[in-house]
Protein backbone atom coordinates (compact mmCIF):
# COMPACT_ATOMS: atom_id res chain seq x y z
CA UNK A 1 0.00 0.00 0.00
CA UNK A 2 1.24 3.25 -1.20
CA UNK A 3 1.67 6.14 1.17
CA UNK A 4 -1.02 7.76 -0.35
CA UNK A 5 -3.64 5.55 0.57
CA UNK A 6 -2.48 4.88 3.72
CA UNK A 7 -2.84 8.43 4.30
CA UNK A 8 -6.21 8.24 3.08
CA UNK A 9 -7.25 4.91 4.99
CA UNK A 10 -5.91 6.77 7.87
CA UNK A 11 -7.44 10.40 7.54
CA UNK A 12 -10.40 9.38 5.52
CA UNK A 13 -8.86 12.81 3.62
CA UNK A 14 -8.80 12.37 -0.21
CA UNK A 15 -5.61 14.27 -0.61
CA UNK A 16 -4.10 15.98 -4.07
CA UNK A 17 -1.48 14.00 -5.04
CA UNK A 18 0.93 17.52 -5.27
CA UNK A 19 -0.24 17.81 -1.26
CA UNK A 20 0.85 14.65 -0.30
CA UNK A 21 4.15 15.28 -2.86
CA UNK A 22 5.22 18.61 -1.34
CA UNK A 23 4.63 17.10 2.51
CA UNK A 24 6.97 14.36 1.42
CA UNK A 25 9.41 16.69 0.19
CA UNK A 26 9.64 18.73 3.44
CA UNK A 27 9.48 15.67 5.63
CA UNK A 28 12.51 14.23 3.54
CA UNK A 29 14.55 17.12 3.62
CA UNK A 30 13.69 17.74 7.15
CA UNK A 31 15.53 14.52 7.74
CA UNK A 32 18.18 14.72 5.78
CA UNK A 33 16.71 11.56 3.47
CA UNK A 34 18.17 11.58 -0.25
CA UNK A 35 15.73 9.55 -1.68
CA UNK A 36 11.66 8.85 -2.00
CA UNK A 37 11.79 5.18 -1.04
CA UNK A 38 13.96 6.24 2.07
CA UNK A 39 10.90 7.53 3.57
CA UNK A 40 8.21 4.97 4.74
CA UNK A 41 5.89 6.61 8.00
CA UNK A 42 3.81 4.24 9.44
CA UNK A 43 0.19 5.06 10.92
CA UNK A 44 0.18 5.92 14.70
CA UNK A 45 3.80 6.69 14.69
CA UNK A 46 5.31 10.77 15.22
CA UNK A 47 6.46 11.04 11.73
CA UNK A 48 3.55 10.07 10.77
CA UNK A 49 1.63 12.42 12.56
CA UNK A 50 4.18 15.11 11.27
CA UNK A 51 3.64 14.42 7.71
CA UNK A 52 -0.72 14.05 8.54
CA UNK A 53 -0.04 18.01 10.25
CA UNK A 54 1.75 19.08 6.70
CA UNK A 55 -0.85 17.47 4.17
CA UNK A 56 -4.13 19.48 6.35
CA UNK A 57 -4.77 22.70 5.84
CA UNK A 58 -5.95 24.59 9.17
CA UNK A 59 -6.04 27.83 8.42
CA UNK A 60 -8.83 30.31 9.05
CA UNK A 61 -9.43 33.60 10.95
CA UNK A 62 -11.26 35.06 14.07
CA UNK A 63 -14.85 35.41 13.34
CA UNK A 64 -14.83 34.04 9.70
CA UNK A 65 -18.58 34.45 8.22
CA UNK A 66 -20.05 36.31 11.11
CA UNK A 67 -23.60 35.46 10.06
CA UNK A 68 -22.87 32.15 11.42
CA UNK A 69 -21.61 33.18 14.85
CA UNK A 70 -24.59 35.27 15.13
CA UNK A 71 -26.87 32.43 14.44
CA UNK A 72 -25.07 29.92 17.01
CA UNK A 73 -25.30 32.67 19.94
CA UNK A 74 -28.98 33.09 19.47
CA UNK A 75 -29.63 29.31 19.12
CA UNK A 76 -27.66 29.52 22.25
CA UNK A 77 -29.66 31.91 24.17
CA UNK A 78 -32.55 30.47 22.65
CA UNK A 79 -31.19 26.78 24.47
CA UNK A 80 -30.29 28.30 27.57
CA UNK A 81 -34.11 29.92 28.67
CA UNK A 82 -35.58 26.48 27.47
CA UNK A 83 -33.05 24.29 29.53
CA UNK A 84 -32.27 26.66 32.64
CA UNK A 85 -29.76 24.88 34.57
CA UNK A 86 -28.07 22.64 32.36
CA UNK A 87 -24.38 23.45 30.88
CA UNK A 88 -24.91 23.52 26.88
CA UNK A 89 -22.26 21.56 25.05
CA UNK A 90 -20.43 22.56 21.93
CA UNK A 91 -18.23 21.21 19.46
CA UNK A 92 -16.30 22.81 17.03
CA UNK A 93 -14.38 20.49 14.44
CA UNK A 94 -12.05 20.68 12.30
CA UNK A 95 -11.10 23.62 14.91
CA UNK A 96 -7.73 24.38 13.15
CA UNK A 97 -5.72 26.61 14.95
CA UNK A 98 -8.36 27.84 17.31
CA UNK A 99 -9.92 30.68 15.35
CA UNK A 100 -13.73 29.09 15.57
CA UNK A 101 -14.08 27.95 18.89
CA UNK A 102 -12.09 31.08 20.35
CA UNK A 103 -14.53 32.97 17.89
CA UNK A 104 -17.60 32.03 19.50
CA UNK A 105 -16.04 31.78 22.95
CA UNK A 106 -15.45 35.69 22.88
CA UNK A 107 -19.81 35.61 21.34
CA UNK A 108 -20.14 34.17 24.57
CA UNK A 109 -18.58 36.23 26.81
CA UNK A 110 -19.57 39.60 24.75
CA UNK A 111 -23.14 38.14 25.64
CA UNK A 112 -22.86 37.83 28.89
CA UNK A 113 -22.77 33.43 28.98
CA UNK A 114 -20.14 32.28 31.36
CA UNK A 115 -18.65 29.23 30.89
CA UNK A 116 -20.79 27.43 33.56
CA UNK A 117 -23.52 28.04 31.40
CA UNK A 118 -21.61 26.81 27.99
CA UNK A 119 -18.71 25.06 27.47
CA UNK A 120 -17.35 24.35 23.83
CA UNK A 121 -15.12 21.16 22.49
CA UNK A 122 -12.89 21.63 19.95
CA UNK A 123 -11.35 18.67 18.21
CA UNK A 124 -8.69 18.52 15.11
CA UNK A 125 -6.94 15.80 13.18
CA UNK A 126 -3.92 17.70 13.31
CA UNK A 127 -1.48 17.91 16.71
CA UNK A 128 0.38 20.87 14.98
CA UNK A 129 -3.28 22.75 14.92
CA UNK A 130 -3.68 21.36 18.78
CA UNK A 131 -0.83 22.27 20.10
CA UNK A 132 -1.12 26.12 18.18
CA UNK A 133 -4.53 26.12 19.72
CA UNK A 134 -3.83 25.77 22.90
CA UNK A 135 -1.27 28.44 22.40
CA UNK A 136 -3.48 31.40 21.76
CA UNK A 137 -0.86 33.33 19.71
CA UNK A 138 -1.85 34.90 15.69
CA UNK A 139 -0.40 36.95 12.86
CA UNK A 140 -2.41 39.70 11.63
CA UNK A 141 -3.44 37.23 9.26
CA UNK A 142 -5.62 36.07 11.60
CA UNK A 143 -7.88 39.18 11.89
CA UNK A 144 -10.06 40.06 8.55
CA UNK A 145 -12.33 42.85 7.72
CA UNK A 146 -13.61 46.15 8.87
CA UNK A 147 -14.28 45.97 12.42
CA UNK A 148 -11.53 44.88 14.53
CA UNK A 149 -12.81 45.87 18.12
CA UNK A 150 -12.53 42.57 19.94
CA UNK A 151 -9.06 42.19 19.16
CA UNK A 152 -8.52 45.28 21.44
CA UNK A 153 -10.92 43.56 24.01
CA UNK A 154 -9.98 39.81 23.82
CA UNK A 155 -6.33 40.06 22.69
CA UNK A 156 -2.94 40.52 24.18
CA UNK A 157 -0.21 42.51 21.93
CA UNK A 158 2.65 40.39 21.77
CA UNK A 159 5.21 42.22 19.72
CA UNK A 160 4.30 41.25 15.81
CA UNK A 161 1.11 39.07 16.79
CA UNK A 162 -1.82 38.66 19.18
CA UNK A 163 -2.17 36.37 22.30
CA UNK A 164 -5.95 35.22 23.19
CA UNK A 165 -6.67 36.24 26.72
CA UNK A 166 -8.03 34.41 29.87
CA UNK A 167 -11.46 35.13 29.58
CA UNK A 168 -12.10 33.11 26.07
CA UNK A 169 -9.57 30.04 27.19
CA UNK A 170 -12.00 29.60 30.07
CA UNK A 171 -14.61 28.30 27.46
CA UNK A 172 -12.87 25.97 25.57
CA UNK A 173 -11.17 22.50 25.80
CA UNK A 174 -9.22 21.12 22.60
CA UNK A 175 -8.14 17.90 22.11
CA UNK A 176 -7.07 15.63 19.35
CA UNK A 177 -8.76 13.32 17.37
CA UNK A 178 -10.80 12.08 13.67
CA UNK A 179 -14.12 12.22 13.49
CA UNK A 180 -14.09 9.23 11.81
CA UNK A 181 -12.55 7.07 14.26
CA UNK A 182 -15.35 4.86 15.79
CA UNK A 183 -14.75 5.75 19.56
CA UNK A 184 -14.86 9.67 19.16
CA UNK A 185 -18.94 9.05 18.51
CA UNK A 186 -18.87 6.66 20.87
CA UNK A 187 -17.29 8.27 23.94
CA UNK A 188 -19.48 11.88 23.41
CA UNK A 189 -22.94 10.21 22.12
CA UNK A 190 -25.82 12.65 22.83
CA UNK A 191 -23.54 15.08 24.32
CA UNK A 192 -23.46 18.04 22.03
CA UNK A 193 -26.57 20.86 21.78
CA UNK A 194 -24.76 22.16 18.99
CA UNK A 195 -21.79 21.24 16.14
CA UNK A 196 -19.70 23.48 14.45
CA UNK A 197 -18.83 21.49 11.09
CA UNK A 198 -17.87 23.65 8.00
CA UNK A 199 -15.82 22.40 5.16
CA UNK A 200 -14.81 19.16 6.16
CA UNK A 201 -16.56 16.57 4.23
CA UNK A 202 -15.44 18.19 1.00
CA UNK A 203 -12.55 17.01 1.55
CA UNK A 204 -13.82 13.34 1.73
CA UNK A 205 -14.87 10.97 -0.50
CA UNK A 206 -18.44 9.80 -0.92
CA UNK A 207 -18.55 6.85 2.05
CA UNK A 208 -16.18 9.13 4.41
CA UNK A 209 -19.15 11.87 3.82
CA UNK A 210 -21.97 9.11 4.95
CA UNK A 211 -18.93 8.01 7.71
CA UNK A 212 -18.72 11.24 8.60
CA UNK A 213 -22.88 12.56 8.81
CA UNK A 214 -23.77 9.28 10.59
CA UNK A 215 -21.16 10.28 13.30
CA UNK A 216 -22.24 14.17 13.43
CA UNK A 217 -25.72 12.48 14.12
CA UNK A 218 -24.41 10.84 17.16
CA UNK A 219 -22.80 13.36 18.71
CA UNK A 220 -25.58 15.78 18.24
CA UNK A 221 -28.57 15.75 20.87
CA UNK A 222 -31.72 15.34 19.05
CA UNK A 223 -33.04 18.32 19.02
CA UNK A 224 -29.11 19.84 18.46
CA UNK A 225 -28.19 21.98 15.88
CA UNK A 226 -25.56 21.84 12.83
CA UNK A 227 -23.95 24.24 10.83
CA UNK A 228 -22.43 23.13 8.24
CA UNK A 229 -20.73 24.68 4.93
CA UNK A 230 -23.15 25.41 2.45
CA UNK A 231 -21.32 23.11 -0.28
CA UNK A 232 -21.68 20.28 2.54
CA UNK A 233 -25.30 20.68 3.40
CA UNK A 234 -26.58 18.48 0.57
CA UNK A 235 -24.29 15.37 1.58
CA UNK A 236 -25.51 16.26 5.39
CA UNK A 237 -29.10 15.99 4.01
CA UNK A 238 -28.23 12.50 2.44
CA UNK A 239 -27.25 11.63 5.82
CA UNK A 240 -30.44 11.88 7.81
CA UNK A 241 -30.22 16.00 8.28
CA UNK A 242 -33.01 18.48 6.99
CA UNK A 243 -31.72 22.57 6.46
CA UNK A 244 -33.32 24.90 8.62
CA UNK A 245 -31.34 27.70 6.23
CA UNK A 246 -29.74 27.90 2.73
CA UNK A 247 -28.59 31.29 3.79
CA UNK A 248 -25.46 32.67 5.59
CA UNK A 249 -25.37 29.94 8.33
CA UNK A 250 -26.45 26.94 6.69
CA UNK A 251 -28.11 25.78 9.74
CA UNK A 252 -29.51 21.95 9.93
CA UNK A 253 -31.39 19.88 12.46
CA UNK A 254 -31.89 15.91 12.57
CA UNK A 255 -34.62 15.10 9.97
CA UNK A 256 -37.27 13.76 12.34
CA UNK A 257 -37.36 16.98 14.34
CA UNK A 258 -36.34 19.46 11.45
CA UNK A 259 -39.54 21.96 10.75
CA UNK A 260 -38.96 22.76 7.15
CA UNK A 261 -38.75 20.26 4.02
CA UNK A 262 -36.06 19.38 1.74
CA UNK A 263 -38.32 19.02 -1.20
CA UNK A 264 -41.12 21.05 -2.04
CA UNK A 265 -44.40 20.47 -1.31
CA UNK A 266 -46.43 18.94 -4.19
CA UNK A 267 -48.78 20.88 -6.68
CA UNK A 268 -52.95 20.75 -6.28
CA UNK A 269 -53.46 18.04 -8.52
CA UNK A 270 -53.99 18.33 -11.88
CA UNK A 271 -55.20 17.14 -15.36
CA UNK A 272 -52.30 15.78 -17.15
CA UNK A 273 -49.72 18.01 -15.44
CA UNK A 274 -45.74 17.23 -15.57
CA UNK A 275 -43.30 17.95 -12.84
CA UNK A 276 -42.08 21.13 -13.30
CA UNK A 277 -37.89 21.02 -13.85
CA UNK A 278 -35.51 23.71 -12.55
CA UNK A 279 -33.70 24.49 -16.08
CA UNK A 280 -31.80 27.39 -17.19
CA UNK A 281 -34.90 28.30 -18.78
CA UNK A 282 -35.68 31.88 -19.90
CA UNK A 283 -36.29 34.18 -17.15
CA UNK A 284 -40.43 33.74 -15.81
CA UNK A 285 -41.81 36.88 -13.88
CA UNK A 286 -41.02 37.40 -10.53
CA UNK A 287 -43.17 36.00 -7.68
CA UNK A 288 -46.16 37.74 -7.30
CA UNK A 289 -45.55 38.35 -3.46
CA UNK A 290 -42.87 41.13 -4.53
CA UNK A 291 -43.83 44.77 -5.85
CA UNK A 292 -42.18 45.30 -9.11
CA UNK A 293 -41.73 48.95 -8.78
CA UNK A 294 -39.38 47.84 -4.78
CA UNK A 295 -38.17 44.80 -6.11
CA UNK A 296 -33.90 45.03 -5.85
CA UNK A 297 -31.79 42.28 -6.99
CA UNK A 298 -30.47 41.34 -3.14
CA UNK A 299 -33.91 41.44 -1.93
CA UNK A 300 -34.97 38.77 -4.37
CA UNK A 301 -31.80 36.73 -3.41
CA UNK A 302 -32.71 37.22 0.07
CA UNK A 303 -36.19 35.90 -0.51
CA UNK A 304 -35.23 33.04 -2.82
CA UNK A 305 -32.93 31.87 0.59
CA UNK A 306 -36.56 32.40 2.46
CA UNK A 307 -38.44 30.48 0.12
CA UNK A 308 -36.10 27.75 -0.04
CA UNK A 309 -35.93 27.69 3.83
CA UNK A 310 -39.56 26.75 3.91
CA UNK A 311 -38.87 23.84 1.28
CA UNK A 312 -41.01 26.10 -1.12
CA UNK A 313 -37.91 25.55 -3.80
CA UNK A 314 -40.17 26.15 -6.89
CA UNK A 315 -40.79 29.58 -5.63
CA UNK A 316 -37.01 30.02 -4.81
CA UNK A 317 -36.22 29.42 -8.11
CA UNK A 318 -37.98 31.78 -9.64
CA UNK A 319 -36.70 34.42 -6.80
CA UNK A 320 -33.62 33.56 -8.21
CA UNK A 321 -34.83 34.20 -12.33
CA UNK A 322 -36.53 37.25 -11.25
CA UNK A 323 -33.52 38.45 -9.88
CA UNK A 324 -31.17 37.04 -13.23
CA UNK A 325 -33.88 39.56 -15.07
CA UNK A 326 -32.62 42.20 -13.53
CA UNK A 327 -28.86 41.41 -13.48
CA UNK A 328 -28.25 38.40 -15.80
CA UNK A 329 -24.73 38.38 -15.00
CA UNK A 330 -25.24 37.37 -10.86
CA UNK A 331 -23.22 34.54 -9.86
CA UNK A 332 -24.87 34.24 -6.83
CA UNK A 333 -27.96 33.89 -8.55
CA UNK A 334 -26.84 30.88 -10.46
CA UNK A 335 -25.13 29.64 -7.17
CA UNK A 336 -28.23 29.47 -5.40
CA UNK A 337 -29.87 27.79 -8.14
CA UNK A 338 -27.41 25.07 -8.38
CA UNK A 339 -28.16 24.44 -4.76
CA UNK A 340 -31.93 24.70 -5.28
CA UNK A 341 -31.86 22.34 -7.69
CA UNK A 342 -29.54 19.79 -6.23
CA UNK A 343 -32.06 20.26 -3.56
CA UNK A 344 -35.07 19.19 -5.55
CA UNK A 345 -33.03 16.50 -7.23
CA UNK A 346 -32.19 18.11 -10.71
CA UNK A 347 -28.46 17.14 -10.56
CA UNK A 348 -28.11 18.00 -14.30
CA UNK A 349 -29.51 21.45 -13.98
CA UNK A 350 -27.82 21.73 -10.62
CA UNK A 351 -24.68 20.74 -12.70
CA UNK A 352 -25.56 23.73 -15.34
CA UNK A 353 -25.96 26.46 -12.72
CA UNK A 354 -22.75 25.69 -11.22
CA UNK A 355 -20.97 25.59 -13.83
CA UNK A 356 -22.23 29.23 -15.23
CA UNK A 357 -21.72 30.19 -11.54
CA UNK A 358 -18.35 29.15 -12.47
CA UNK A 359 -18.16 31.09 -15.92
CA UNK A 360 -19.08 34.47 -14.11
CA UNK A 361 -16.89 33.75 -10.69
CA UNK A 362 -14.44 31.20 -11.45
CA UNK A 363 -12.96 31.38 -7.63
CA UNK A 364 -16.23 30.58 -6.28
CA UNK A 365 -15.15 28.33 -3.69
CA UNK A 366 -18.56 26.74 -2.26
CA UNK A 367 -20.16 26.64 -6.70
CA UNK A 368 -16.55 24.56 -6.75
CA UNK A 369 -16.68 22.44 -4.07
CA UNK A 370 -20.49 22.01 -4.72
CA UNK A 371 -20.00 20.74 -8.54
CA UNK A 372 -17.38 18.20 -7.25
CA UNK A 373 -19.86 16.45 -4.90
CA UNK A 374 -22.40 16.30 -8.04
CA UNK A 375 -19.46 14.54 -9.93
CA UNK A 376 -18.01 12.13 -7.06
CA UNK A 377 -21.93 11.20 -6.77
CA UNK A 378 -22.02 10.30 -10.24
CA UNK A 379 -19.01 8.18 -10.12
CA UNK A 380 -16.86 10.94 -12.22
CA UNK A 381 -13.71 10.55 -9.96
CA UNK A 382 -11.45 12.30 -12.40
CA UNK A 383 -14.00 15.61 -12.85
CA UNK A 384 -14.35 15.78 -8.94
CA UNK A 385 -10.87 15.31 -8.39
CA UNK A 386 -9.92 18.63 -11.02
CA UNK A 387 -12.46 20.23 -8.96
CA UNK A 388 -11.18 20.05 -5.51
CA UNK A 389 -7.53 20.97 -6.78
CA UNK A 390 -9.01 24.22 -8.04
CA UNK A 391 -11.20 24.91 -4.57
CA UNK A 392 -7.96 24.13 -2.70
CA UNK A 393 -5.96 26.63 -4.59
CA UNK A 394 -8.65 29.35 -4.07
CA UNK A 395 -8.82 27.93 -0.11
CA UNK A 396 -4.78 28.47 -0.20
CA UNK A 397 -5.08 31.98 -1.46
CA UNK A 398 -6.95 32.99 1.69
CA UNK A 399 -9.86 34.17 -0.39
CA UNK A 400 -13.36 34.89 0.83
CA UNK A 401 -14.70 31.78 -0.13
CA UNK A 402 -11.87 29.48 1.03
CA UNK A 403 -12.67 26.82 3.41
CA UNK A 404 -11.43 26.14 6.80
CA UNK A 405 -9.91 22.78 6.36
Amino acid sequence: MNLHQLLRNDTGLVLPDEAVERAVRERRLRLGLSTREDYAPLPRTPEFEALVDLVTVPESWMFRDPEVFDAALRFVQRRLLSHPGRQLAILSLPCAGGEEPYSMAMALARAGISPAQCRIDALDLSQAAIARARHGRYTRNAFRGADLAFRERWFDSDGGGYVIGETPRRYVRFSQGNLLDPAVPARNAGRYDLVFCRNLLIYFDEPGRVAAAAAIRALLLDDGLLLSGCAEAPAFCRGGFAPQSLGAAYALQKQALATVRLRPRPPPPVANAKRPRVDMAPTPTPPQAASPAAVTVGRLIAQARQLADAGRLLEADQACRAALALQPELAEAWFLLGLIGDAGGEPRAAERHLRRCLYLQPEHYEALCSLALLHEQRGEAQDADLLRRRAARVHARGGKQGATR
